[in-house]
C-alpha cells in the first residue's frame, strides 16, 4: 500500500528564515497542526489538506529548479510517513529543512536533516508544550528559534537560552512577531544583553508582503 501524506500545498520561493534565508527553496507544507499559536500565520494548513502519495510529491519537488527544500507545517512531524519522505528526499540529494513546534518527538528525524526547532514562548499561549528533553536530541547543525512577541517573550527566551546553552553548539534565531515587536527594538535589547543569537525578520514577508500566500 502506498505511504501517503495529507499536503498543503508545494511551492517554489525564497526561504524567509533562518540562516538558509535569501535561498530559493521548494516548500513541502503538510496540512493539520496540533498548537494554536496566537500569532500563527499559516492558520490554513490546519483544515486544508490533499492526500498525496510520496512519488508524486517527489515529482511535484523536482519540478523546481532548488537543491534546498523545506519540510514545514502545519506541525510536520504529526504525520508519521513525513520520515519516509524527509529519507526519500536525502536519499536524492537534496538538503532538506524540517520547520517543527518543538513539542513531538525529534529522536526518528533522519540526522542529516537539519530541524528548524521553534521554541513557543508565553506569548504564544503554547510554551506549556514545549518538550524539554528534546533538547538534549538537537544535533550541532539544528537551529533553535525563538518567535518574540514582547519584552516578556524575550526576557524569557533569554533565560531558557541560558539555562540550557543553546547557543553554545549552534544557531539561536531571535525573530519577532511581524506588526507586534519592532525588529530594531529587538535588536536593541540583543544588543544590550550582547546575546550570542541572530535576529532576523521575515524575509518573505519583506518581499512580498505579510499576507501573501504561497511564498
Amino acid at each position: 500500500m502506498s505511504k501517503t501524506l495529507l499536503i498543503n500545498e508545494i511551492f517554489f520561493s525564497i526561504q524567509g528564515e533562518s540562516t538558509y534565508a535569501g535561498r530559493p527553496c521548494v516548500f513541502v507544507r503538510l496540512a493539520v497542526c496540533d498548537l494554536r499559536c496566537a500569532w500563527c500565520d499559516t492558520e490554513y494548513a490546519f483544515y486544508e489538506g490533499t492526500r498525496m502519495d510520496l512519488d508524486e510529491i517527489l515529482v511535484q519537488t523536482n519540478r523546481f529548479p532548488a537543491s534546498l527544500v523545506e519540510v514545514t507545517g502545519g506541525e510536520p512531524l504529526l504525520q508519521k510517513n513525513v520520515h519516509g519522505l524527509i529519507r526519500r528526499l536525502l536519499d536524492t540529494g537534496k538538503e532538506v529543512l524540517i520547520e517543527t513546534g518543538g513539542h513531538i518527538d525529534i529522536a526518528p528525524v533522519d540526522s542529516r536533516a537539519v530541524l528548524i526547532y521553534d521554541i513557543k514562548c508565553p506569548d504564544s499561549g503554547m510554551s506549556d508544550r514545549n518538550r524539554w528533553t528534546n533538547l538534549e536530541l538537537l544535533r550541532p547543525q539544528d537551529e533553535v528559534k525563538f518567535v518574540l512577541a514582547s519584552r516578556r517573550d524575550y526576557d524569557w527566551a533569554r533565560t531558557v537560552l541560558e539555562n540550557h546553552g543553546l547557543a553554545d553548539s549552534r544557531t539561536v534565531i531571535f525573530s519577532p512577531v511581524w506588526g507586534a515587536l519592532e525588529p530594531s527594538r529587538l535588536a536593541d535589547w540583543v544588543l544590550s544583553d550582547g546575546l550570542p543569537v541572530r535576529v532576523q525578520v521575515q524575509l518573505h514577508k519583506v518581499l512580498w508582503g505579510p499576507s501573501a500566500r504561497g511564498v
